[in-house]
């Protein structure tokens, strides 16, 4: 049927046919949803399926006396909204630029602490009352780690941000092969010092111009307040996503799979450490040739996968 005999059969001018139907040939609609009209200004962000869940969870939260107000309510709905917002994001970057799993990247910060922050269990004997471990007399010194991985399971050497005002290279010694170290007072990660981490994951991932890199960041402010980064990544082809808020335990990769065994192989390393260096104390100068035991035994391939595969939006 022609817009003419529409707009006589229907009582609709033929203008107002020809919008609509120019608009839904745009969006890519369906002719059922674009036959549906959206009335007033505010428009749903949610489907009605995802409502009914979400009624569903808060009777559940009612039922077991947690006290939901109504501010609780809209910070629900927004963590909710930010998350699909986020798939439906990335399914239009997965769309656009088609990348490969070497193209996926994740980074993520681990924070390292020269004292382990709880010891390792011990065999002894059924009802001994003290059972004696080794441990570290010294207070704990935070030392980061900035490591990367993609979904094709390969890790990009990690680089370490130490407490120090100066360079100093003995604490790199024996670290592993190709990291590299920045400095600053506090040992955390922030603008700055991850921009230099940023400009030596430009080499190694190789993107351009027709075939761009995706590195997927949480939502720290070393990542998202930095507009030099923004723009360094725009010139380099590498398209930048952060994870919504309150989802990176679940969705981040290095989270998933990663995290938990490299800290359990690095307390294991520190503890030999202390059994052959008797009357000796773990130190920023020894963190980067533990963090290479630990690191080797938890970089593998399948571990990286399996972060991955365990979001599979996320890996394709």
């Amino acid at each position: 049927m022609g817009y003419r005999r529409a707009s006589k059969a229907y009582s609709v001018p033929q203008t107002t046919l020809e919008r609509e139907v120019k608009e839904a040939r745009q969006k890519k609609l369906s002719s059922e949803a674009a036959a549906v009209k959206i009335l007033g200004r505010y428009k749903t962000v949610f489907s009605e399926a995802q409502e009914k869940e979400f009624v569903q969870h808060l009777i559940h939260l009612e039922e077991r006396l947690f006290g939901i107000t109504l501010s609780d309510l809209r910070t629900l709905a927004f963590e909710l909204a930010e998350k699909t917002t986020f798939f439906d994001l990335l399914d239009s970057l997965y769309s656009k630029y088609k990348f490969s799993p070497n193209d996926i990247y994740n980074a993520d910060e681990t924070g390292i602490l020269t004292v382990a922050n709880k010891p390792s269990k011990v065999l002894a004997l059924r009802g001994k009352k003290q059972v004696v471990t080794l441990t570290s007399t010294e207070r704990g010194v935070l030392v980061t780690a900035e490591t990367c991985a993609n979904a094709a399971g390969n890790f990009l050497p990690p680089m370490f941000v130490f407490p120090r005002k100066k360079e100093n290279p003995l604490l790199m010694d024996d670290a592993p092969p190709g990291s590299f170290a920045v400095y600053h007072e506090s040992g955390w990660i922030n603008k700055e010092t991850f921009l230099v981490w940023f400009k030596k994951f430009i080499e190694p991932s190789n993107p351009g111009p027709k075939k761009p890199v995706l590195l997927i960041i949480d939502g720290h402010n070393s990542h998202t307040k930095s507009l030099e980064l923004v723009n360094l990544a725009r010139a380099n082809n590498v398209v930048l996503l952060c994870f919504p808020p309150h989802t990176t335990h679940r969705l981040q990769p290095l989270d998933v799979s990663f995290k938990a065994p490299l800290s359990t192989f690095y307390e294991q390393e520190t503890r030999k450490w202390l059994i052959n260096e008797p009357g000796c104390c773990v130190t920023i100068y020894q963190v980067g040739k533990l963090f290479k035991a630990a690191f080797s035994r938890a970089a593998t391939v399948q571990t990286a996968v399996k972060g991955f595969e365990k979001n599979r939006d996320i890996s394709l």
